[in-house]
């Protein structure tokens, strides 16, 4: 998954301490709520693009049995689920000043995005990378600052904290014009076959 952060606090290299997410799951034994797990997860932080982190936080492949135990239990071969199927994510993006310095390297961040993001680094535009549309409803919810999402023909929005974006399987980008990282939290649920 994302890796399990330690009991004693690791720092990357960058000097900054990566985010880190309260993971909370409960379920039901002999008709009762229980919790199955708490614990913390350690945001992963791409090599290739400092600042850019991506935490995946739950995924259903497929349409959920609640009639048997949900776990979540090592990083799937996807991150966008499959029909029926639901995913959560907490992403941090760096501002858009990292990708013009010149130690930016923009051959390995795709190979890095096609390792971590499985399933939805394919569906990114070899001409304008970042750019994307797969066969999703996605709920992105601004946590922090602001965010501008770009639609097809350069058509920008403007996002700020607490904003909610529905994306029904548009071909969008998300951009970070600020100085600082940005953290979204994204749902996406599975959405029927394009005609």
């Amino acid at each position: 998954m994302n890796g399990r952060a330690s009991k004693k606090t690791e720092w990357s290299k960058r000097g900054r301490k990566p985010g880190t997410y309260r993971h909370i799951v409960t379920g039901n034994v002999n008709g009762k709520s229980v919790v199955q797990g708490d614990e913390p997860l350690r945001a992963y932080e791409f090599k290739t693009v400092p600042g850019y982190e991506h935490t995946l936080i739950w995924v259903n492949a497929a349409s959920p049995d609640l009639r048997k135990e949900q776990r979540f239990a090592s990083y799937p071969g996807s991150v966008v689920p499959g029909p029926g199927g639901t995913s959560l994510h907490f992403v941090t993006f760096t501002p858009g000043s990292v990708f013009a310095d010149p130690s930016f390297d923009a051959k390995a961040a795709p190979e890095e995005a096609l390792v971590r993001l499985r399933g939805l680094a394919e569906h990114f535009e070899k001409e304008d990378p970042g750019t994307h549309k797969t066969n999703t409803v996605d709920h992105a919810v601004v946590y922090d600052t602001e965010m501008w999402p770009e639609l097809n023909d350069g058509e920008t929005l403007h996002l700020q904290r607490g904003d909610v974006l529905v994306q029904n399987g548009t071909r969008h980008e998300w951009r970070n014009k600020g100085p600082k990282p940005v953290t979204s939290v994204f749902f996406l649920s599975r959405a029927g076959e394009r005609q």
